[in-house]
């Protein structure tokens, strides 16, 4: 059983993409295909969308809860085109009616309050943190305590519900408009 299956409450906060758990599969090759580049690796970029869609399944299984939080720039963050840009947006609408989700919106507007990086929190037992050269485990209890407070301070800050549909709806409404480059 995977960490994530394991999980009752994930807790995400990603300040410039979308997570990996909301990609669509355009969205997450996107993503991927620079990540081969940029790394300069293997191209396994069929493969890992092909995972990526499959941890999705999570969402939609079992008892877990999920509390995602994204910066408002995740939805002006250029990943392939418009038209991906429009059909992940249509996927974040639609995922944020799952009951067990709470998404939230940190307004671009918003006071910086805490020092945050794209973070990833398994109940009180783990912290996932990517950086550029590695993948951060954090394990010591008084250290997640840290990313704990730091994604209560920008769940306060967020906006849910009709507040969150609106700013995605808006930059969806942004995106569809953007003409697609050849």
């Amino acid at each position: 059983m995977s960490l994530a299956e394991q999980t009752k409450l994930m807790r995400i906060y990603e300040p410039v993409l979308i997570p990996g758990i909301l990609q669509t599969a355009e969205y997450a090759e996107a993503v991927l295909r620079r990540g081969v580049e940029f790394y300069r690796i293997p191209n396994d970029v069929d493969q890992g969308v092909s995972k990526r869609l499959e941890r999705q399944q999570v969402m939609y299984r079992g008892d877990h809860r999920f509390h995602i939080l994204i910066a408002e720039q995740s939805l002006s963050t250029t990943v392939g085109n418009p038209e991906v840009m429009t059909g992940q947006l249509d996927r974040l609408l639609a995922v944020m009616g799952i009951p067990r989700m709470l998404f939230g919106v940190v307004p671009s507007d918003a006071e910086w309050r805490t020092p945050a990086t794209n973070f990833v929190m398994f109940d009180e037992r783990m912290v996932l943190v990517e950086a550029i050269s590695a993948e951060l485990t954090i394990t010591q209890p008084r250290e997640i305590a840290l990313y704990a407070r730091a994604f209560e301070t920008l769940a306060a800050q967020s906006v849910t519900g009709k507040a969150a549909r609106a700013l995605v709806g808006a930059a969806l409404d942004r995106w569809r408009n953007k003409p697609v480059e050849g």
